[in-house]
């Protein structure tokens, strides 16, 4: 293959790196037994990492930062299920509605409650300005 080939699919992802992140999220998987998960990762500024979890109805859902080096700038959103995700020009847009507290522009560090509904909730990690690197576990009981 000729390396000039490469430069239309290299040009895609570059313009998109936003919305590669979220399209499709990526779901939480917990291992044998386990109530928790830890995700771990890296967010360029502008940016968004989307993850799923799949509860019931009644259980408790936690979401919380785990220490990191410093100040962090690391926010997070949670939206009830029937989310979703738009690729736009300007990178995903998310349609749903949010837990309290968990909303947009609401720069949520950690959240914890009981769920409304059974379903497939959306996690998204992003930050307030600039990148970011994050440690987020995630509990369901």
């Amino acid at each position: 293959m000729h390396p000039l080939a490469l430069i239309p699919a290299v040009l895609l992802a570059l313009a998109h790196p936003a919305a590669a992140a979220c399209d499709p999220p990526v779901a939480v998987r917990f291992a044998a037994g386990a109530s928790s998960a830890e995700l771990a990762g890296g967010i360029p500024r502008g940016s968004l990492d989307c993850f799923t979890v799949t509860a019931r109805s009644g259980q408790h859902l936690a979401v919380s930062q785990r220490p990191a080096a410093g100040p962090s700038n690391i926010v997070m959103q949670i939206y009830k299920p029937g989310w979703k995700i738009t690729r736009t020009d300007d990178g995903p847009e998310i349609a749903a509605h949010a837990l309290p507290g968990a909303g947009e522009g609401e720069d949520a560090k950690s959240w914890y409650g009981r769920l409304p509904a059974s379903g497939t909730y959306l996690l998204v990690i992003g930050t307030t300005r600039g990148g970011g690197e994050y440690k987020v576990k995630v509990e369901i009981h």
